[in-house]
């Protein structure tokens, strides 16, 4: 039931649902804000009141670190590619494959400027997790490299299940495609004027640059 200022309760949930619902609140406002984005604001969003974002996350700070974990984090992205059917030809399963990771890096982009530009993003490397208390910085960065790696790992293996129903006519095997394409799509810009549409950046991947076969 709503109380006298619009808000209502906040819903009978676990201490990690909550703060999920928080975060997912948050991120169009950190987007739009970055970190002059307010907690008043933020319990607005998520219709629950100020002092349920603090017991969630301690403070600002802390809330904000959550919105760009929660930006870097794969796994709508992976369980899009996975479920991509594999009745469709191979080019328009990359292509939608493609529009998932483009996604990604867009959603996580805008995050990550967001708070850049207002001054709250931690130096160093965005996509690094959290430092945890009593962290040697090396230790840090091990830690950092590791979950990067975890996720090329992640994005290879459920890509390369997209390259198995034409595994006999590919010249290199699934894995070692996936890894390339994966590359291809991180490294090709999207907000250049003249940069390649995800269909474009597909038809360079499987068939090259030429218009012809290999000469000679």
């Amino acid at each position: 039931m709503a109380n006298e200022s619009g808000r209502r309760r906040a819903p009978a949930m676990t201490p990690e649902q909550r703060r999920e619902m928080i975060v997912r609140a948050a991120l169009p406002l950190v987007v739009e804000h970055g970190t002059s984005v307010t907690t008043a604001q933020v319990a607005r969003a998520a219709g629950i009141g100020e002092g349920t974002v603090f017991r969630a996350f301690g403070d600002k700070d802390a809330l904000l670190d959550a919105c760009m974990a929660e930006a870097l984090r794969p796994d709508d992205t992976l369980a899009h590619i996975a479920s991509v059917s594999m009745e469709l030809p191979l080019a328009e399963r990359l292509i939608e494959a493609a529009e998932a990771m483009r996604g990604y890096l867009s959603r996580m982009g805008a995050v990550a400027g967001a708070l850049a530009a207002s001054g709250g993003l931690r130096r160093g490397d965005p996509t690094a997790p959290a430092a945890r208390e009593g962290e040697s910085r090396e230790e840090h960065l091990r830690r950092g490299a590791d979950a990067r790696q975890a996720s090329i790992a992640a994005h290879q293996e459920v890509l390369a299940g997209l390259f198995e129903p034409e595994r006999d006519t590919l010249k290199l095997p699934p894995d070692r495609l996936a890894l390339a394409f994966q590359m291809l799509v991180l490294s090709a810009g999207r907000h250049h004027p003249d940069a390649l549409t995800t269909a474009e950046l597909v038809d360079l991947f499987l068939h090259g640059a030429l218009t012809t076969g290999r000469p000679g």
